[in-house]
């Protein structure tokens, strides 16, 4: 079954130090499914490899390969409208940003489960019933 994927856990597939146990089992899943992502994934995965090659983290080629690979991965990106009014509602209500809360969104709407390494995301979602993917 689909999953809702949150930047977090696909960042840590980059990075050998924020490998986790979570991320390694979604990557696994994703040999057998599929991840949808909203909009604004794109953008935020793009931000976090320009900022590591700026920090000198990732070297532009390791960040071209680790894109080339996030592609070639069954990640569906959800291209409906965030309603503003509901990324306000989940944000004020369980304290998140409204990206945060556009992956709660997303998973609420689409009825996903939802893997992240955010805790405050992760407690979102579990006030909200939304399943985890857990370790």
């Amino acid at each position: 079954m689909p999953f809702a994927l949150d930047a977090s856990v696909a960042m840590a597939w980059c990075f050998e130090d924020e490998a986790s146990p979570l991320s390694e089992r979604v990557l696994d899943l994703l040999i057998a499914d599929r991840a949808v992502v909203p909009d604004l994934w794109t953008q935020e995965v793009a931000n976090v490899l320009l900022v590591a090659e700026r920090r000198g983290r990732l070297s532009e080629a390791d960040a071209a390969r680790f894109a080339q690979l996030l592609v070639q991965l069954p990640i569906e990106v959800d291209s409906s409208p965030s309603h503003l009014a509901t990324l306000l509602a989940l944000g004020r209500e369980h304290r998140l940003s409204a990206y945060d809360a556009s992956y709660l969104s997303l998973a609420q709407r689409r009825g996903l489960a939802l893997a992240t390494l955010d805790a405050t995301l992760a407690a979102a979602a579990r006030q909200s019933g939304v399943a985890l993917i857990a370790e």
